[in-house]
C-alpha cells in the first residue's frame, strides 16, 4: 500500500467532498462520490486514510452457517484485525443493506486499533453504538441481520465497487458530512494542493455574496477586481 504523506492527510482534512468532486471533474473524473451512503455520525470532522477493501458476495446458505466466525481466518474477522492504521476500511456490499455489512463490535474494534473510518454501500447493526463511537462511519442505512443472513466475505484488500465507485487499495478515501469520495492514490497530492486553494477561495466568495455581491465575475472570477480583491483577503487572514 502506499503511504499518504502526512502533509497531504492534514490538507485533505479542511477540504470538503464537493471541492474534491470539483477537482477531479476537472481531471475527466465524474465517478469518485459513493452514491448513497451517510455518516452515523456528521460531527466528528473529516475522514482520510488510504483504502483497505474487503469484498462481499450472495450468501450460500450451506456455507455460511453462525459457526463460520469460529475459522480465525474468516475474510471479515481477518480484515478487521489486518487494516492498518491510519486506512479506512471500504466494504463491497454490493449496495445491499438487508443484511449488515458488520457491527458495533468490530467497529469498535476497528476504532481501538486506529483504522481511520469506516465505509459500506450496506448497512451496520448496532447503528445506534456504531453514531457514538469516535470513528467516521458510513453506511447506506441500519441493518440488523447478521451479515450471514445475506452476505459471505470473500476477498480482502481487491479492487472493489462501493456505491458504483471503483475503489483500488490504496486509493485515499475521504468523508465529510455529506458523504465520501475517492482519490486515485496517484493523484492524491496534486489534489489535497488544488483543494486547499479552491477552498480558500470559496470562502472569500462566501463573504462577498453574503455582504450581498452578485456572482457574475466573482464566481468565477473572470475580474480582475476580483483576483485583486482575493490577494488581499488572503493575505489579511494569513491564508
Amino acid at each position: 500500500m502506499a503511504t499518504l504523506k502526512p502533509e497531504t492527510r492534514e490538507k485533505l482534512k479542511g477540504v470538503s467532498t464537493a471541492t474534491l468532486c470539483t477537482a477531479l471533474y476537472k481531471r475527466g473524473l465524474r465517478n469518485q462520490f459513493i452514491q448513497d451512503v451517510r455518516p452515523l455520525n456528521p460531527d466528528l470532522g473529516n475522514m482520510v486514510g488510504e483504502a483497505f477493501t474487503l469484498r462481499y458476495i450472495p450468501a450460500r446458505e450451506d456455507l455460511n452457517p453462525i459457526s463460520v466466525f469460529q475459522d480465525r481466518s474468516h475474510p471479515q474477522r481477518k480484515a478487521v484485525e489486518e487494516c492498518p492504521p491510519g486506512a479506512v476500511m471500504v466494504i463491497d456490499s454490493r449496495k445491499d443493506a438487508r443484511a449488515a455489512s458488520a457491527g458495533g463490535i468490530l467497529v469498535s474494534r476497528l476504532m481501538k486499533r486506529g483504522v481511520a473510518g469506516v465505509v459500506t454501500d450496506g448497512g451496520f447493526r448496532d447503528s445506534p453504538e456504531i453514531a457514538r463511537l469516535d470513528i467516521p462511519a458510513y453506511h447506506n442505512r441500519p441493518s440488523a441481520p447478521t451479515n450471514l443472513t445475506h452476505h459471505q466475505a470473500l476477498d480482502i484488500n481487491v479492487p472493489i465497487g462501493c456505491g458504483d465507485v471503483p475503489v483500488w487499495p490504496g486509493d485515499v478515501v475521504v468523508g465529510d458530512a455529506e458523504g465520501v469520495v475517492v482519490i486515485p492514490a496517484h493523484l492524491a497530492d496534486e489534489i489535497a494542493g488544488e483543494a486547499v486553494e479552491m477552498t480558500a477561495f470559496e470562502d472569500f466568495v462566501q463573504e462577498e455574496v453574503m455582504k450581498g455581491r452578485s456572482i457574475l465575475g466573482l464566481y468565477p472570477p473572470t475580474d480582475e477586481r476580483t483576483h485583486a480583491e482575493f490577494a488581499a483577503w488572503r493575505r489579511d487572514r494569513g491564508r
